[in-house]
């Protein structure tokens, strides 16, 4: 428990200190394209390595496949519910036109974390191993994440309070989630294979519907196809030396 309390910490302080460097530079260290793409590179490994194999191998196919097909209609029913407003493709949700961009800002990355925060908890309750090889890579891809985020909601508010605290409360949103999802499958073992399906599928429904999307609408493609690779290769790096 006290090395996911650690794992949890780090999730925290991703998305934190890609705030801290928005307010800091106040302008992009990447174009919001590359950065999501490294992002997706990272994410799609993760949620391969780290979740869905090991899951097979745990309770087979069948129990790992169910649960990607929950958490692919859990993640669409979020997306369609919750308001929020992509970086460059624009708004999305149940009334998105009703609430303030700053606010559909900050829905978005609640979109993000909720897959990203479930499968490190989920990750870690299959073993502590798994569990820092997930949370490493997802604090890494919150940084860029985080940056992007932030400069937009300095831009809205005028200030430079809004966007670190908004920074902070996501990050520690998402190890809410990885308490949640360590909690539950500590408590339903049996379950853990679904589970493992679960936080697989919904980082794959975010990746493939939320971030590649954004990562190629610049325009950067190759630029865009070599951030990916990046973060790809980290995360696979990760997943065999950790």
């Amino acid at each position: 428990m006290k090395e996911f309390v650690l794992q949890a910490l780090l999730l925290t302080l991703g998305t934190f200190l890609g705030s801290l460097l928005a307010v800091l530079f106040k302008k992009p260290l990447f174009s919001v394209s590359i950065s999501l793409a490294f992002s997706g590179g990272v994410m799609l490994v993760a949620s391969f390595t780290s979740l869905i194999l090991p899951g097979v191998e745990l309770g087979g196919f069948l129990k790992v496949a169910l649960g990607v097909c929950a958490g692919f209609a859990f993640m669409a029913f979020v997306e369609n519910t919750v308001p929020h407003e992509h970086t460059i493709k624009g708004r999305e949700g149940i009334s998105a036109q009703r609430v303030s961009k700053l606010y559909l800002i900050v829905l978005a990355v609640l979109v993000h974390n909720i897959p990203e925060g479930l499968s490190v908890g989920i990750s870690s309750a299959y073993s502590t191993q798994k569990g820092w090889e997930t949370a490493i890579a997802i604090a890494l891809q919150d940084v860029p994440e985080g940056l992007v985020v932030s400069l937009p909601l300095m831009l809205i508010s005028g200030g430079l309070l809004f966007p670190v605290l908004a920074g902070f409360l996501s990050g520690l949103l998402e190890s809410l989630f990885a308490l949640l999802g360590y909690g539950l499958f500590e408590v339903f073992k049996g379950l853990l294979p679904v589970g493992m399906g679960f936080g697989g599928g919904a980082m794959v429904y975010v990746t493939v519907k939320e971030v590649f999307p954004e990562a190629y609408a610049e325009g950067r493609h190759t630029l865009s196809t070599l951030a990916f690779l990046i973060g790809f290769l980290i995360m696979l790096f990760l997943d065999s030396s950790l």
